[in-house]
Order: structure tokens, then sequence, then C-alpha cells
């Protein structure tokens, strides 16, 4: 295992970022190649924790001979977001300095553009320095994992569609709930890899054998526990085995049985007006167009001071809100319906 480190310097005098990277060399050239982060949101830690255990065994699997292709692992993928504190509270998902998410913005490129996203880098922001290094880092393999985690949420991924149903193993492995198939029209991090896999130097491919690029959402971001961690890491180190990266003579492949939903079939449910939030159903529970899912207390000790909100569609509760206060407009909750829930959805991700 070869360790080292990205080096971002700050946009002021006296600061500089570390991002710790884990390269492990396979033995097989003609092996697929990997690359692992988590906490790109920095406040997401799940992947985190799964890394740091996926990362136990790939030491041993190195020095058992076992690793068959190059893996690389950024197990803290953002110093920037993590040393974000407002009020003590991370704020790990923007950039403070230029009020942007730390998973979008990410450079569209073909792939054989690669090298000129480190062309000039001392003059762009420290932010978009980190960007482009992680995004130049993983466009060097084959198959791109980015770990994240909702508010309370099922375990399941965005997947762009050009990589599916040959994805299935991962969904499989990782015990996931859902799919979502993903149009590959924003600028996220997973998008951007994906971009650059279907732009390969020519017109656009429709699928892509043998590349991935892949968000995982692992649950929750309180979803942070020893005995979870390491089977999530279980999971990755299954679905590296069935893609012939490790070596493992016991593997067993799990196959994927959940839905794998177009994003137009997810329905983003929004507070209509403020209130406190009285949620009264929860994440993984099937719904019914019509059926009560939460009460927004608009004006608290008034006789008319509740709104109720509820579905618009059957379907299945994917993720909920953590908070128990809600702005106008603020999401509560998102339901993998059976159907298109609106027509009018621009392309790009569901959320800022």
């Amino acid at each position: 295992m070869e360790t080292s480190e990205f080096i971002i310097s700050g946009d002021t005098a006296g600061i500089e970022w570390r991002v710790p990277v884990f390269r492990f060399k396979g033995r097989d050239a003609k092996a697929p190649s990997v690359y692992l982060q988590a906490a790109l949101h920095a406040n997401e830690l799940p992947g985190t924790a799964l890394l740091h255990f996926l990362l136990e065994r790939l030491r041993k699997a190195d020095a058992d001979g076992a690793i068959l292709g190059d893996i690389t692992v950024v197990p803290q993928a953002n110093p920037i977001g993590l040393a974000q504190s407002h009020f003590g509270e991370m704020q790990g998902r923007f950039d403070l300095g230029s009020r942007t998410n730390f998973n979008r913005d990410f450079p569209l490129i073909a792939l054989v553009e690669r090298e000129t996203l480190l062309d000039d880098l001392d003059r762009r922001s420290a932010a978009d320095r980190l960007k482009r290094r992680l995004l130049h880092a993983a466009l060097g393999a084959d198959l791109v994992l980015d770990l994240h985690c909702d508010d309370e949420s099922l375990q399941y991924a965005y997947i762009d569609d050009a990589f599916w149903p040959e994805a299935a193993d991962l969904a499989g492995e990782l015990d996931m709930q859902a799919v979502f198939l993903s149009d590959g029209e924003s600028t996220a991090f997973e998008e951007a890899v994906g971009h650059a896999f279907k732009h390969q130097g020519g017109d656009r491919l429709k699928s892509v054998p043998g590349r991935l690029a892949v968000t995982v959402e692992l649950r929750g971001r309180r979803d942070v526990y020893p005995d979870m961690a390491k089977r999530d890491a279980d999971g990755v180190w299954a679905f590296l085995v069935g893609r012939g990266v490790v070596a493992d003579p016991a593997y067993e492949a799990k196959p994927y049985a959940g839905p794998a939903l177009p994003l137009d079939n997810i329905e983003m449910v929004r507070a209509p007006e403020p209130g406190t939030i009285l949620f009264h159903r929860n994440i993984g529970e099937p719904v019914k167009a019509g059926d009560l899912l939460a009460t927004l207390i608009t004006r608290p000790g008034a006789a008319d001071g509740t709104l109720e909100v509820k579905a618009g569609h059957d379907g299945l509760i994917a993720t909920r809100s953590s908070a128990r206060y809600a702005r106008r407009g603020d999401d509560l909750m998102k339901i993998a319906c059976h159907e298109a829930t609106r027509k009018d959805r621009k392309p790009g991700t569901l959320e800022d």
C-alpha cells in the first residue's frame, strides 16, 4: 500500500488542506481499477466509516497478494468542509467562501481531456482545486464510487442509466432498497465522471460496459455505527470481488431485487408553509396517494393552526428530513413512486 496526500493551498496566507490518499497496486494489468471516496459533503460520514473498515481488509488482501486491480481510496475527501464550523455545527455541504455546493460545479470534460483538469491550478480557488484534483484522480479508474448519505434515509443510489443494469451487482451487494436512475445532466462529481466516461473523445456513448460512476447514499447522516459500517464495507468488498478487482474464493453474489426508478418518479414532498413538523410516516413505509405524511403546526395555539401534508402518489418513503421545523418550501420527504410524478422536472439533481 502506498499513502500520499493531495495538498491544497488555502485562499489566504498560512492555510493549506491535506487529503489522505491510499493506493494499492494490482497484480493483474487486465483487472478493473477502482476509485472510492467518501465525505465530499464533509458532514456525511457513513462512507468514511465504511472505508476505514474496508481499508483493513484491503491491507490484508495486499499482504496476501489478493489485489488484482489498482485501487485508490480517499476516505475523507473534503478537509475544507470538515474545518467549517458555524456556531458549533459543521457546515460540510457548501463552501462558505463561494457559497457553492461541494458536490456541484465539477468540470464536464471528455475522458481524453483529463490532464487539462490540472492546468493553471494556482489561478483557481481552493474549493475548485480540490474538485479538480479529486476528479482527475477518479478519471484514472474504471469504477468510481462516491459515498454519501441522505438525512434520514433508506440505502439507495443514484446511477446513470448508461451504467444500468450492469450496476445491479453493486445494488445487490450493498442491500440497496432502491436505485434512482439519473439523467447525467448535472455537474455533481458522479455525473462529471459519468460524462467523461460517456464522452471518451467522440460522440456520446449510450452505454459504457466495464465502467461505472455512482453516488451511493448510505442511509442517514446519523447512521454511523461500527456494525453497520462493517456490513457496508463487506458489501463493497463483495462488489470488488465480483468485478475481479480482488480475489476471494468465499464470494457469493447477492442479486438485486429492488426497484430502479427514473428521477421523474421521485415525488419531492415540500412544506407549503413554515411550521413545526409532526411526521406521521417513517422511511421504508409504503404509502398511497392521499395518505397523511405530516402535520405542520403553522400557528401554534390557534384552533386552525395546523396544515396537513399528504402523499400525491403511491410509492415508498425513501428519505425524510431530520429537522423538525420547516421553512416554506423545505424538503420533507422523497417518495419513490410507481409512475412519473410531474411533467416539468428539469434535468439534473433533485436538490441543491
